[in-house]
C-alpha cells in the first residue's frame, strides 16, 4: 500500500538512504533539507530548519496541501555535539537540545492534528544506543536521545485512542556523516582539563563509527517496519556486541556496567 511519508533530514546518511529506498518501493516521499541540493527525482524536497517553527509549519502545510494526508512521520534529523559536560560551550548544548528535542516536538505538533483527523498514522522517532545509556563525552547528545525516549513513551499512550502508532529506532554505530559533522561542535581543547581523555575517547568513538554498518542496512529495515501492519514499539538496529550492551545495561548492577562501558572507551 502506497503511503505518504515525511522524513526530516534527507541531505545525507540515514535520511537520504531511507528516502531513496522508500521512493523506490513506490511510496510518496517528502524529505526536509536546510539548503538546496540535488537528490533523486522521485523524492520531494522541502526547505526546513528544525529550530525555526515557521519553517516547520510551512513544510508540513505544503505536504498536507498537496497530498491531503501524512501516513508516516520519520523524525530522523538531528545534530551531535562532542565534549565534556563541564566545558562544552553552552550554546552547543542549547543547539543540541533545540534541534534534537524541541525540533522533534515542533514536528509532532504540526503533523499530529492531521493524523488525528484521519484516525491513523505512524510516528517513527530516531533515538540511539546513546538514548539507552549515557555515553562519555557525548553527554548532551545522550541527554537529547533520553528525552526522545521519554517523549515517545508518553506519546504512545496519549495517541492510542487515535490509532496512531509510535515506534522508536535505536541505531548503533553506522558509517555516516555524523562523525564529520560532530567535529564542527567539539569543545575547544585549549586549557581543557578533559582534553587528554577526550582525545583518547573520541578516537575510539570515531573508529567505531567509521567501522560501522552502511546506512543502507537501516534504510531497508526501516522500509519493512513502515510496511508492517503492527510494528514493534522499539527496534535496536546494531551489531550483536551493541545489542548485548543494551541487555547488560538492563540486568547488571550500575557500577558493573559502568566499568564495562568505561573500559570500552579507554577510561580507567
Amino acid at each position: 500500500m502506497q503511503k505518504v511519508i515525511l522524513i526530516t533530514g534527507v541531505s545525507s546518511g540515514f535520511g537520504r538512504k531511507t528516502a531513496e529506498v522508500l521512493a523506490e518501493r513506490g511510496h510518496i516521499v517528502y524529505g526536509t533539507v536546510r539548503k538546496q541540493m540535488e537528490i533523486k527525482e522521485n523524492i520531494n524536497l522541502l526547505n526546513m530548519d528544525l529550530t525555526d517553527h515557521l519553517s516547520v509549519h510551512h513544510a508540513v502545510k505544503e505536504v498536507l496541501q498537496k497530498e491531503g494526508r501524512i501516513d508516516v512521520l520519520i523524525n530522523n534529523a538531528g545534530m551531535h555535539t562532542g565534549g565534556s559536560i563541564e566545558t562544552t560551550p553552552i550554546e552547543h548544548a542549547k543547539l543540541q537540545m533545540d534541534t534534537n528535542v524541541t525540533g522533534l516536538i515542533l514536528m509532532l505538533r504540526e503533523v499530529l492534528p492531521a493524523m488525528r483527523k484521519q484516525h491513523s498514522g505512524t510516528i517513527i522517532n530516531f533515538s540511539s544506543i546513546g538514548g539507552l545509556m549515557g555515553l562519555p563525552f557525548q553527554g548532551f547528545y545522550s541527554a537529547s536521545k533520553f528525552a526522545i525516549e521519554g517523549i515517545s513513551e508518553a506519546l504512545r499512550m496519549e495517541l492510542r485512542q487515535f490509532n496512531i502508532k509510535v515506534v522508536v529506532i535505536n541505531p548503533g554505530d553506522f558509517h555516516t556523516n555524523n562523525t564529520l559533522n560532530r567535529r564542527n561542535f567539539l569543545a575547544n581543547s585549549t586549557n581543557d582539563p578533559y582534553a587528554g581523555q577526550f582525545s583518547k575517547t573520541l578516537a575510539i568513538i570515531e573508529k567505531d563509527e567509521t567501522g560501522g554498518w552502511s546506512p543502507e542496512v537501516l534504510a531497508q529495515k526501516l522500509a519493512k517496519i513502515i510496511e508492517k501492519e503492527n510494528p514493534c514499539q522499539r527496534y535496536v538496529i546494531a551489531s550483536l556486541e551493541q545489542k548485548l550492551a543494551v541487555v547488560l545495561k538492563r540486568i547488571l548492577p550500575g557500577n558493573w556496567f559502568m566499568k564495562i562501558l568505561s573500559s570500552h572507551y579507554g577510561i580507567k
